[in-house]
């Protein structure tokens, strides 16, 4: 008796044992009309080194049941979480839907088992995919059963995920679960939209007022709008559905640069930089943290970077509310908007965490708590930042007010200066037209000192080639007058024949004195003395006028000339200056006459051939130079190119050569005129002057005049 009533105890154990394991260990679902979360039905296993097949986990008896709604395990990237789930199917329809409420879960893998295929099969989602490769377009994971009505199915998931592991789990049917997801999207549809109007307000007055801190605060707040709509997976779905690594990063990439944001809006929108100078440099080294934690979830070091995130912002966050509530206490307004703000985000950031540590049950109200939070925050910033222009109002016309004053007291003492200074401008102007009748006295004795300087070239340079010819002839006149004179001797002395005497005597006597004077070599040193006094007459005739055609005294008028004939007039005055180690090369091509101021030509070539001159004997490294002037039509006008193997010229002396007084001549050498009035002359004919030059290889300078002259 004792023993059937010890196994009567025992069975009726055993079935209490059973009835409480099938109550925990499955889910009923009778309303098809509902959706009903699954997660007090649950079983979870941690696989801490992620090395479980799933034939392991079919025979793993280490599975716990989890008690409370949504799942929460914490952080656990590097382990892999197992949940077994048991189905009743009490409605009238087979078809229903498995729904992971939880988009930021990089891998989950849902096993079921195929009655046609006889095994388990697996659908694989998550993070680490492109999203186009869902069958159902949403940012939740949404898995088909096929249950039977009065039959029970058994389904494991696979979960991994980087961020904290909540897992909800819901089940409906497709109609069910879209009215629950359209009341779900109608809460974030309505954040988002509050988000982006405040976007769009903030950066049209950003560009009406160039404030950095409506930038600031827009760039705030999209990165917040960044973050919480991260957190159901739309900018997955909607902004990079191609880009897995950025959607399973953005839970350390958004909230970083959410706290930089708030933290430089924060910085800006209160002034903390000259209010609160010591709190301000504190404040950048906040910024810190951040990027090294964004820098570690790239490594993967994904919980070390979660925490010091979490961190980060709890320091922040109160480092911020410390501060907005010291300079509230110094009387400025906009703090009050701010603190108010901050204080509700907080609070729903409170709420938020609360609901992560189960302290909170998982609902709509916690979950989207920091939606609204962060939308009251935006909104009052919104009206601080409104306010803030009424304040710069009123300081500006304040500011404005004390600039009339100053301006009036001011304007009694310009008034009074105007007057000592139109004295002082009466005198200054005095003193400026002496100044200036002094310089133009300077100017007018430096170009007549130009002027003098190639006068006297050209004097001496006539003198030595006139003294050449004239001394030729001087040298001639003496011979040829004893020849003469010996001539006439002879002629006398025929004439001196007396007819009555002995004439062949006498003419015997005379041939005997022609033979003395050699009369034969006589008349032929007459002829080579005269022919020689004639070349040098005719010497001196040619230097003559090249003397007229280099000055040509007509040269206030225009004339039709040749180039060819000014070079070679100019050459024949300077020949005399020209050093030996100088060879002078001609290219002188066939030229039309031109319209020109002849006289003033002749000056420019003049002016650029000394120069070349001048450049040559400085430049030592070459021993022989040579000169080549070249000569040639172009299109409609006329070429005159002038190139030495001198010095050359830096690009500073080009820039420089032709205004007035520059010279690298030695002091006394020169007056620094000479290429002045080679630039006026040239740009009096209309033409060009192109000037190249490289330091000791030489200078090429060319002449461009038109052939017919306008003036204007």
């Amino acid at each position: 008796m004792k023993y059937k009533t010890l196994n009567s105890f025992l069975f009726l154990f055993a079935a209490i044992i059973f009835f409480i394991n099938t109550t925990y260990a499955q889910v009923i679902y009778s309303d098809e009309s509902k959706i009903i979360p699954v997660g007090s039905s649950v079983e979870y296993l941690i696989d801490e080194q992620n090395t479980y097949t799933f034939n392991d986990i079919l025979q793993n008896k280490n599975f716990k049941h989890n008690s409370l709604d949504v799942l929460n395990l914490g952080i656990l990237p590097t382990s892999s979480i197992w949940i077994r789930l048991k189905i009743l199917n009490k409605s009238n329809t087979t078809h229903l839907i498995l729904q992971l409420d939880q988009p930021t879960v990089d891998k989950v893998i849902f096993y079921h088992y195929d009655t046609f295929l006889k095994k388990h099969v697996s659908i694989t989602m998550g993070e680490f995919q492109l999203f186009g490769l869902r069958k159902y377009l949403t940012p939740d994971y949404l898995f088909d059963i096929t249950i039977p009505k009065g039959r029970i199915h058994t389904y494991y998931i696979k979960i991994n995920c980087k961020e904290n592991v909540q897992i909800p789990l819901y089940i409906g049917t497709s109609t069910s679960l879209f009215n629950y997801s359209v009341s779900k999207n109608l809460i974030s549809g309505i954040y988002i939209g509050i988000m982006l109007v405040m976007i769009l307000y903030n950066l049209f007055i950003y560009t009406s007022t160039k404030d950095k801190t409506y930038l600031y605060y827009s760039i705030f707040i999209i990165t917040t709008l960044l973050t919480q709509t991260h957190l159901q997976g739309y900018p997955f779905q909607v902004l990079w559905p191609n880009s897995p690594w950025l959607a399973m990063h953005g839970s350390f990439i958004f909230p970083s640069l959410v706290g930089i944001a708030s933290l430089e809006f924060f910085k800006e929108f209160l002034r903390i930089k000259e209010r609160l100078k010591r709190m301000y440099y504190l404040s950048i080294l906040f910024i810190i943290p951040y990027c090294f934690a964004m820098l570690l979830s790239s490594l993967g070091f994904y919980k070390i970077s979660y925490q010091i995130i979490e961190i980060n912002a709890g320091v922040i966050s109160i480092f911020m509310l410390i501060a907005s509530i010291v300079i509230y206490r110094m009387n400025y307004r906009e703090a009050r908007y701010f603190l108010m703000g901050w204080s509700i985000f907080l609070l729903g950031v409170c709420i938020y965490i609360l609901k992560d540590f189960d302290i909170l049950p998982y609902n709509n109200f916690t979950r989207y708590t920091m939606h609204f939070g962060s939308g009251i925050e935006v909104i009052l910033l919104s009206f601080a930042l409104a306010d803030k222009i009424n304040i710069l109002k009123k300081e500006k016309e304040a500011s404005q007010a004390e600039v009339l004053m100053a301006l009036k007291e001011n304007e009694k003492l310009i008034t009074e200066q105007n007057i000592e200074l139109e004295k002082r401008v009466t005198k200054r102007t005095h003193e400026l037209s002496t100044t200036l009748k002094n310089l133009k006295d300077t100017q007018a004795q430096l170009v007549d000192a130009e002027k003098m300087a190639s006068l006297g070239q050209l004097t001496a340079g006539i003198a030595h080639e006139i003294n050449n010819p004239i001394n030729f002839v001087s040298a001639n006149v003496k011979p040829l007058q004893l020849d003469i004179d010996d001539l006439l001797s002879i002629i006398q002395k025929y004439e001196n024949i007396n007819p009555n005497e002995n004439i062949d005597e006498q003419i015997k006597n005379i041939d005997k004195y022609k033979n003395q004077i050699d009369y034969t070599y006589l008349k032929q040193e007459i002829g080579t003395l005269l022919h020689g006094i004639g070349d040098g007459a005719k010497r001196t005739a040619e230097i003559v006028k090249g003397l007229r055609n280099f000055s040509r005294l007509d040269e206030g008028d225009i004339k039709t000339a040749n180039l060819n004939e000014g070079i070679e007039s100019t050459l024949t005055i300077v020949r005399s200056a020209m050093p030996n180690n100088v060879k002078v090369v001609l290219n002188l091509g066939e030229l039309p006459l031109i319209e020109c101021y002849p006289g003033k030509l002749n000056q420019v070539f003049l002016n650029a051939i000394n120069n070349s001159v001048h450049a040559m004997q400085k430049n030592k490294i070459v021993p022989n130079h040579t000169l080549t002037i070249s000569t040639y039509v172009l299109d409609h006008s006329v070429c005159v190119s002038i190139e030495d193997t001198g010095i050359g010229m830096s690009d500073e002396v080009k820039q420089k050569m032709f205004e007035p007084f520059f010279t690298t001549k030695d002091v006394g050498e020169g007056t620094g005129l000479g290429m002045s009035i080679v630039f006026k002359i040239i740009e009096s004919h209309n033409g060009n002057i192109d000037v190249q030059s490289a330091i000791n290889k030489g200078t090429k300078i060319t002449f461009t005049l038109p052939k017919k002259l306008v003036i204007s």
